[in-house]
């Protein structure tokens, strides 16, 4: 099998393994809370077990990242993660008590960490002009699963029989489907998974130790690889005036160097010259607002349909469904304008949408005026533009982060951008939860962020782009 075929073919693999990750939240979200009602668990406890997840998957990121950046293996990480997504749906399906289904969702987020290391993988195996499409349609791939869900909950809430001592029921039914579905994985995984070697971004690391020389004369004779590939020559990774130095070292000396970095691309990690730039700072800002907004208006949107549109069951799925599909669409859309245009620009566009969204909330929802038609159309033209920003956000950021971050410290950089993902997924659902009642409030903070992080784009603009377009720009600049 030639080397293209297999990179096609785990590419499969990690759409499969997000279209999972979609329907197990949609699968278990539904029935969990009468789930725990049945079990006699305090209301609170729903909030724990749905931020357990969370919880899990910001300490587990950082951790998994780090292993894939060591190992440079990440297949046997994926095998690994997916046992505690084994072992926790089984817990869920099990849940004798409040507090083992609590855990079942603590063991599933560990799984969920091994994100980390796949979005690692991607970077190192992807050039940077295809990086944000093919991103685009690994998310797509989440939200498929997500639409998959509900129509998978119309057979899982028939089931009703015994599967030896335990009940299999419309509660328990999610935990033993989505237990089989990571077990099958395992095998795809094991068939159609392969760690193919990392892609070099040629002239990108010269670059991006340019792009960092900037912040003090201390790193100008820094010469660490920080981007690239260990088959590269030792010259392309040094910064601008160390072609001398380079010229007087002996050739014995730079292959043990770059044999040194290969097996520990930690030695000459500096956390605070990594993550404290001013572009990453924006990105990781994005990452929190984006996600923070985003499960805050998920927290919001069902009492408010139940409360001025009398929306059931029925209703409520079939908003998500129709959702599910817009947010789809999206994806493939910036998949396409992501060959069209810079990852900045596409970061700016969704901002302002989400930003014109917000605003239009405010004005249209919090009073709602003019009968059933004219709330329920304003309410649907809100929702509308608010899912069609978000996958221009969210591809442009993570694209860029990884184009702006060290190619062999990947998988830890992504964890870290995940973990703050995870803090806003969990800060977000507290914020809303308790403002469904007062969204003035509520989505006045949303639009000071939005606002917020727009401004701070719009002044690094310059600097959110890959370090490649910063050495050019610097030799036009030169030249003129």
């Amino acid at each position: 099998m030639n080397n293209h075929k297999k990179r096609n073919l785990t590419f499969f693999t990690i759409g499969l393994i997000f279209m999972l990750s979609g329907i197990e939240y949609a699968v278990i979200l539904p029935t969990v809370w009468t789930y725990l009602q049945i079990l006699e668990a305090p209301p609170y406890f729903l909030g724990l077990g749905l931020s357990a997840f969370s919880l899990a998957g910001l300490l587990a990121d950082p951790l998994f990242g780090f292993w894939s950046d060591r190992s440079k293996k990440t297949k046997s990480i994926v095998l690994f993660a997916n046992l505690f997504e084994i072992a926790g749906n089984f817990l869920y399906f099990i849940g004798y008590s409040k507090w083992l289904l609590l855990c079942s969702r603590l063991v599933a987020g560990v799984g969920a960490g091994a994100g980390s290391s796949i979005f690692g993988f991607l970077t190192r195996s992807t050039r940077p002009e295809e990086r944000s499409g093919i991103f685009a349609a690994i998310m797509a791939c989440r939200q498929a699963g997500l639409l998959l869900g509900p129509a998978l909950n119309l057979f899982l809430r028939l089931c009703d029989f015994k599967l030896g001592p335990f009940a299999v029921n419309k509660y328990t039914s999610p935990g033993i489907f989505m237990c089989l579905l990571w077990v099958l994985l395992q095998f795809v995984v094991l068939a159609l998974y392969w760690d193919s070697p990392p892609i070099s971004s040629e002239g990108g690391a010269g670059a991006m130790e340019m792009k960092r020389g900037r912040r003090g004369d201390e790193e100008e004779e820094e010469e660490a690889p920080l981007v690239g590939s260990d088959e590269e020559p030792a010259h392309a990774y040094r910064a601008v005036g160390s072609s001398q130095s380079e010229s007087s070292a002996s050739p014995e000396t730079r292959p043990v160097r770059r044999s040194s970095e290969a097996s520990n691309p930690f030695k000459r990690f500096s956390a605070s010259r990594e993550f404290l730039r001013e572009e990453v700072v924006v990105l990781l800002t994005a990452q929190f607002i984006t996600l923070f907004n985003q499960t805050a208006l998920e927290t919001m949107v069902t009492p408010v349909t139940q409360r001025y549109f009398g929306f059931g069951e029925l209703g409520n799925s079939l908003m998500y469904s129709l959702c599910g599909v817009e947010v789809i669409l999206g994806f493939f859309f910036v998949r396409w304008l992501s060959g069209r245009a810079a990852d900045r620009a596409v970061l700016a566009a969704g901002l302002l949408i989400c930003s014109a969204a917000c605003v239009w909330c405010l004005l249209f929802l919090c009073d709602p005026r003019g009968g059933y038609r004219w709330e329920l159309a304003a309410f649907v033209v809100g929702v509308f533009l608010q899912l069609l920003g978000l996958p221009f956000v969210a591809v442009s950021q993570v694209s860029l982060f990884s184009k702006v971050t060290a190619e062999k410290t990947q998988g830890f950089s992504q964890g870290v951008r995940r973990s703050v993902g995870g803090l806003a997924t969990i800060l977000g659902p507290l914020w809303a939860g308790g403002l469904t009642a007062n969204l003035y409030i509520m989505l006045g903070l949303m639009l000071a962020l939005l606002l917020m992080i727009t401004v701070m784009t719009a002044l690094s603009y310059e600097r959110l782009t890959e370090p490649r377009a910063v050495q050019s720009a610097q030799s036009c600049d030169s030249g003129g």
